[in-house]
């Protein structure tokens, strides 16, 4: 069993990643972007049963900083 965890920084909190690539990307000659959020992708590979309220405990404690991350669970 899989889950899959997106972890992003929420709206307002200062992404400077996802600015430099932004940046670059204007430099590259790719003028529509308007705006980049970078952030990150955890696959977990789960025994079977385990439920998705484990995972969210996962992300709560260890995945994410919910001060300034969101997260999204997908499961499957």
């Amino acid at each position: 069993m899989r889950a899959t965890v997106t972890v992003m920084l929420k709206q307002g909190v200062l992404d400077p990643q996802g600015e430099a690539v932004r940046h670059a990307l204007g430099s590259l000659g790719f003028d529509g972007v308007e705006g980049v959020r970078q952030g990150k992708v955890i696959a977990l590979d789960l025994a079977e049963g385990t439920s998705e309220a484990v995972v969210t405990e996962m992300c709560e404690k260890l995945l994410a900083n919910t001060v300034i991350e969101s997260y999204r669970i997908e499961m499957g």
